[in-house]
Order: structure tokens, then C-alpha cells, then sequence
């Protein structure tokens, strides 16, 4: 089954600007960023995302997880993609990426498209890691540009700043604020869950100790991850993987979130009620995840002279 369109609303981001790419630094994101430099970056983008897509449709979860875990660490500088020197380890070995975090090959393969439709490496691959997200779940919100790449990597950030899935509501919502991001946010954007799977490790201590779950569901979650073995087996996010719709928070109120994180956000006032609202309205969750991306791809990104555009998202140029 196709993915439905999640972003079906075009969400313009306050205060878009016009800067071009050959602005003074710190010029801030603007959605036309490449449009001299390589008005063809962004539909070359969309159309390698629509490729991996027909050809793994899990591949969509795993690409929105990469922005999400790079802008979280270091904010969104590609700073993920880097692999390890003699300088740093690579951030791929953090404990909530190592054998986790997939899609290096998929963004490999934009880099080199879009390097040869530009010309040059002219486009950032934390540029693709934004556009790339927004494409993997179909959206239509316009995605601000302009950032730049890291230079190093931060595998001790990305070990403190990622929320892991056991995290409680307190925990949550510190981890979001920290990144500026409100509980709206946190909540919307935990709806990214709606595509995807996730590993036995990532839900085991929520289906043995945790009680707000059902009991069915408990039952059938256990049959595929025993309490020892089996760490690797994966099970999906909510009913409908490949597809972005609201089953994620219907399963929260009928306590069938996947991970403990999920179902915390059933223990506030605040929090119940977005996910009520949300659970049974897709225009509005689609209209407030588009704009928590936004601010959420706007976290601490290089621009003008910092960082670099690298040649190969890997390695440091």
C-alpha cells in the first residue's frame, strides 16, 4: 500500500526569507536556497527517495530517524553520517544508533545524484537529510535550506541528547525543551511512529515491567521478543507501517504503544488531550507535524562560512 500524503497542506514557515547562497554567514534558512545554484537539488532528491521507496517501503521511517537523530545532536549538521578517524568516533556508534540507525546508502546514492545533476558538490548533506525526511513521509511542506555540514562528529552528545525509548513524560518533555521544542511538539513529533518498526531491545523492559498496556497486546508482543534472545526481531510502530495516519495515537489511547515513550504521552493532561485530538484528525496532525519539522530542522544549523559541503557525506572534506 502506497503511503498517504501526510503534508497535503503547504506549510510556509514564519519568517521565510529570501537570502541566496552567496549571502554573508550566518544568513538564516529560506526555502529557495538553491534555486540558482541547482534548481534541480530538490526534485532530484524527491525522485532517489521515491526510488528507495518502492523498493523498501520501511526505508521512509529510517530516513525521517536520521534527520531527527542528527538535528538532536550538535543540531542538524550531518553530523550522523560521518564515519569514524583518528580524530572522532562516529556517532553511529552512539548506543541509540549502533546496529539502529540505517539508511547511509540510500542518502550515499541522493549525494551522487544531486552532485551530478548540480555539477558540483554544491548541495550539504544536512540539507538532504531535511529534504530527504520530508519526502520519505510524502510531504508537501517547504523545507528551509541553507545549512551546512559539520566537521567532526559528538558520539558523548548523542549518548546524552537522543531520548532514548525509556524515557518517562518529565524526562520527554526536559529532552524537547531543551532543543526548544514544546510539548506539542514532542507529542507531534512523536507521531513520526506512525511509519516504521522497531527492535525487540527498544520495547522488552515496556511489554515485562511496565502495566499501562494491554494485556493482548502484551501477550503477542512477547511471543516475538522473549525476555532473552531474539533482540534483533522487529515489530511495527503502530498497525499500518508504511502508512502515515493516526493509528499511532489511537493505539496510545487503547494502550498499544509500542515503546514505554510512546505510551507516556497518555500521562498528562496536556498530552492526552493532543493525542486524543490528534487521533482522529489527520489534517490537523499533518498541518502541526509539517510545522514541529520546520522548527525542529532549525536547530543550531551551520551556515554561510561554518562547516563545510561535503564532497562525500562519509568523510570530512
Amino acid at each position: 500500500m502506497a503511503p498517504i500524503k501526510l503534508g497535503f497542506l503547504i506549510i510556509f514557515a514564519l519568517a521565510i526569507t529570501t537570502t541566496s547562497a552567496d549571502d554573508d554567514d550566518d544568513q538564516p534558512l529560506c526555502s529557495d536556497f538553491y534555486e540558482k545554484s541547482c534548481p534541480q537539488a530538490l526534485p532530484t532528491i524527491k525522485r532517489v527517495v521515491e526510488e528507495a521507496l518502492h523498493q523498501e517501503k520501511r526505508i521512509g521511517a529510517s530516513l525521517l530517524r536520521l534527520h531527527f537523530h542528527d538535528c538532536f545532536v550538535h543540531g542538524c549538521d550531518a553530523s550522523i553520517l560521518l564515519d569514524s578517524t583518528p580524530e572522532f568516533q562516529s556517532e553511529k556508534f552512539a548506543i541509540p544508533n549502533n546496529n539502529s540507525i540505517r539508511g547511509f546508502e540510500v542518502v550515499d546514492r541522493i549525494k551522487w545524484a544531486v552532485d551530478e545533476v548540480c555539477g558540483a558538490p554544491v548541495v550539504s548533506c544536512a540539507d538532504i537529510l531535511a529534504v530527504a525526511a520530508r519526502d520519505s513521509v510524502v510531504g508537501s511542506w517547504e523545507v528551509l535550506l541553507g545549512r551546512r555540514d559539520s566537521t567532526s562528529a559528538y558520539i558523548d552528545e548523542a549518548n546524552r541528547d537522543i531520548p532514548p525509548p525509556f524515557l518517562d513524560l518529565p524526562q520527554l518533555v526536559t529532552n524537547f525543551g531543551n532543543k526548544g521544542l514544546d510539548v506539542n511538539d514532542l507529542v507531534v513529533l512523536s507521531g513520526g511512529h506512525t511509519i516504521g518498526f522497531s527492535q525487540c531491545t527498544s520495547f522488552r523492559d515496556h511489554i515485562y515491567n511496565d502495566s499501562n498496556i494491554d494485556p493482548g497486546f502484551r501477550r503477542q508482543l512477547q511471543e516475538l521478543c522473549p525476555q532473552s534472545g531474539g533482540d534483533a526481531n522487529l515489530f511495527p510502530l503502530d498497525a499500518t507501517p508504511a502508512v502515515t495516519d493516526t493509528n499511532y495515537f489511537s493505539n496510545i489511547i487503547a494502550e498499544k504503544g509500542l515503546l514505554h515513550s510512546d505510551q507516556e504521552l497518555f500521562n498528562s493532561t496536556e498530552t492526552k488531550h493532543l493525542v486524543t485530538f490528534y487521533s482522529h484528525n489527520l489534517e490537523a496532525f499533518a498541518k502541526a507535524f509539517a510545522i514541529s519539522m520546520v522548527k525542529m530542522g532549525n536547530i543550531m544549523p551551520l551556515t554561510g562560512e561554518s562547516g563545510q559541503i561535503r564532497h562525500n557525506c562519509r568523510v570530512v572534506n
